[in-house]
């Protein structure tokens, strides 16, 4: 899956290099701003009961 990624991208090694970090640095960013504060409250830490 990687390679496959890595053949499709433009540019020499350093550019795609580059590309493959933005990326990373993006789903990064997504999963915090997203996904994480959604799964949160689904936790059971969330019900506090005294």
């Amino acid at each position: 899956m990687y390679s496959l990624l890595w053949h499709y991208l433009p540019g020499p090694w350093f550019v795609k290099l580059l590309i493959v970090l933005a990326l990373i640095v993006l789903v990064f960013f997504l999963l915090m701003d997203v996904v994480f504060p959604w799964v949160s409250t689904l936790m059971p830490y969330n019900d506090v009961a005294f």
